[in-house]
C-alpha cells in the first residue's frame, strides 16, 4: 500500500470493487430512480432504487428466481432471462405508478449488446422511460436466445458429450436448448398476461 502524508485511502466499497462513487453521484444527481442491474454468479437482480441519505430505498425488485414462477426453465442469468427480468421489473414499477428511471449497470462494462442492456431493453418494452442509445441494446434475435439455440444445435451435431455438459441445467429441467426462442415467447406471454389484469 502507498505511504506518505498525501496518500488518500479509497472508500471501503471502492477498495472492494463494489461501488464506483463517481458514477453513483452522477446517477443520483439525475433525481430519477435508478434501474439497477446486477448479474451474480448464479442469478441476476433488477431493481428500481431511490437514493436516500440513510441508505438506498428499493422501490421494486425482480429476482431471477421469480422467473421459475412463470415456467422459465433455462439459465437465470443469460440474455433472454435478463430481458424478462427487466420486463417484470418495469411492469411491477408501472403498477406502483413509476414511469421513468435511469440505468445503473454498476461495475459491469458497458459493452454493446451486453446482457445488462437486455434488462434495460426489457424495462423499456415494459413501459419505463429509460434514456439509452439504441445501438447498445441487443438485437431481437439475441434477446429471444437464437444464438444459444444455434450454438446448442451445432454442439449437438459435433460433440454430444460437451452438449450434455454445457446444457445440463436445461436438460435437467426438461427443456431442449434448441427450443429456447419458443420457450422465451411462452414465458414472456405469461408475464404480460399476469400484469394485463
Amino acid at each position: 500500500m502507498a505511504r506518505g502524508a498525501r496518500y488518500r485511502v479509497p472508500l471501503r466499497r471502492r477498495r472492494e470493487g463494489k461501488t464506483n462513487y463517481y458514477k453513483r453521484r452522477k446517477l443520483i444527481l439525475s433525481g430519477k430512480p435508478r434501474l439497477v442491474v446486477r448479474v451474480l454468479s448464479r442469478v441476476a437482480v433488477v431493481q428500481l432504487v431511490r437514493a436516500h441519505p440513510r441508505g438506498d430505498i428499493t422501490l421494486v425488485s425482480a429476482h431471477s428466481n421469480e422467473l421459475r414462477k412463470y415456467g422459465w426453465k433455462a439459465s437465470r442469468k443469460n440474455t433472454p432471462a435478463l430481458y424478462l427480468l427487466g420486463l417484470l421489473a418495469a411492469l411491477k414499477a408501472k403498477k406502483q405508478g413509476l414511469s421513468e428511471a435511469i440505468a445503473d449497470i454498476g461495475l459491469h462494462r458497458p459493452v454493446r449488446g451486453a446482457r445488462v442492456f437486455a434488462a434495460v431493453k426489457g424495462a423499456v418494452d415494459g413501459g419505463l422511460s429509460v434514456p439509452v442509445g439504441e445501438e447498445v441494446l441487443p438485437s431481437e434475435d439475441r434477446i429471444r436466445g437464437e444464438h444459444i439455440a444455434k450454438y446448442a444445435a451445432m454442439l449437438k451435431e459435433t460433440n454430444s458429450e460437451l452438449f450434455k455438459m454445457r446444457f445440463s441445467e436445461y436438460l435437467a429441467q426438461g427443456l431442449d436448448p434448441e427450443r429456447l426462442p419458443e420457450h422465451f415467447e411462452e414465458v414472456k406471454q405469461r408475464i404480460l398476461q399476469e400484469f394485463a389484469q
